[in-house]
């Protein structure tokens, strides 16, 4: 009976916990949705500054629960109901040489990551991490690419600090562009199309390209969102090629190693599954109706979400780093940013 008791009273007791946190994301979703009305801005701009503003993210504040549930678990259900609003007709409309270049940027990109390692005397592995970090979609990537490198007898190899502090960069780096790159954007006058390449094409976080894209327009969200589903689509065939390029993790007796299938087992994260099969539903004409209710709890949920993406924004994570990896990351970034950017650019067909 107690037992019972307990499970019943589990969803209040969560609530409780998280709902001082959701109600600040609330009210400064709120606020920057009266801003932006007031003065013709971008909303989730305003949210993420609003929330900058106020930041405050002690694991011991009363808002730190409510606020981790906005930034994670809101923000990525608002990206996967993005899902309904495309349909494959549109990644086809990419076109193949939109496909090329993104191609092309990822591949120089975990170039860029293995020669910049080498330049500035870091483990040849680090620049693997730094490099499909940037290029796939950031602290996921740094993380399933982390679990198939091996960890080497000589000490050559990242351990899990590597991964975590390149995770914790592209995070940081991602929040940073996913501000500034939108004004990039927009003062160059960069079409949807256009826009959505360099966007999508050049920041790390999934959410955050989201974020960045519809701050700028519609279109240029939807394309920024096909070209990065594009980007972490290849994270598949990253992983499997860095795992069968570098072998197993040598600490691993062979009895016991697992094939590379079941290790990438649960890398898509499940907002993306929520995405393609909304997309795929939509493809097939059976959400007639329902466009409208799901976009608007769609933009509901990315304003809660980067508005507790905002309060968590911090930089202290930096300083254990060492100003090698820092600036490796850097550079793969400042990389797929110059090359997609010079790509939007030619899109747009040069200088008029």
């Amino acid at each position: 009976m107690l037992a019972r008791t307990a499970l019943l009273d589990a969803p209040g007791q969560a609530f409780r916990r998280v709902w001082p946190g959701w109600a600040t994301c609330v009210l400064i979703a709120l606020a920057a949705s009266f801003v932006a009305a007031l003065h013709q801005g971008p909303p989730m701009l305003y949210a993420l500054l609003f929330g900058a503003a106020l930041h405050s993210h002690n694991p011991q504040d009363r808002t730190a629960a409510g606020v981790d549930f906005c930034s994670r678990t809101v923000l990525r259900l608002g990206v996967g109901l993005l899902g309904a609003r495309i349909a494959w007709e549109q990644v086809a409309a990419l076109g193949w040489p939109t496909v090329l270049i993104v191609l092309g940027m990822v591949a120089s990109t975990l170039l860029c990551g293995w020669w910049g390692a080498k330049a500035l005397r870091l483990p040849w592995a680090v620049g693997v991490l730094a490099g499909g970090a940037t290029a796939i979609c950031g602290a996921s990537a740094a993380l399933a690419i982390g679990a198939v490198l091996p960890q080497a007898r000589d000490g050559d190899t990242p351990n899990e600090r590597h991964a975590v502090i390149v995770a914790v960069m592209a995070t940081l780096l991602s929040t940073a562009a996913m501000v500034a790159y939108p004004l990039i954007a927009l003062q160059l006058g960069l079409s949807p199309g256009a826009a959505g390449l360099f966007l999508g094409g050049s920041i790390h976080d999934v959410a955050q390209v989201v974020v960045a894209g519809y701050s700028v327009s519609p279109a240029a969200g939807d394309a920024a969102s096909l070209v990065k589903l594009l980007r972490v689509s290849l994270l598949i065939v990253v992983v499997l090629g860095v795992s069968m390029a570098f072998g197993p993790p040598a600490r691993e007796p062979a009895a016991q190693r697992l094939p590379v299938v079941r290790r990438l087992g649960g890398l898509m994260p499940g907002f993306l599954w929520l995405f393609i099969a909304l997309a795929a539903i939509n493809s097939l004409g059976w959400l007639q109706g329902l466009h409208e209710p799901l976009n608007t709890t769609s933009r509901a949920c990315l304003m809660l979400g980067v508005a507790g993406l905002g309060m968590k924004t911090s930089f202290p994570h930096l300083a254990s780093a060492g100003w090698r990896l820092v600036l490796l990351m850097l550079a793969t970034s400042a990389w797929l940013a110059s090359v997609a950017l010079g790509a939007a650019w030619l899109l747009d067909g040069g200088p008029h």
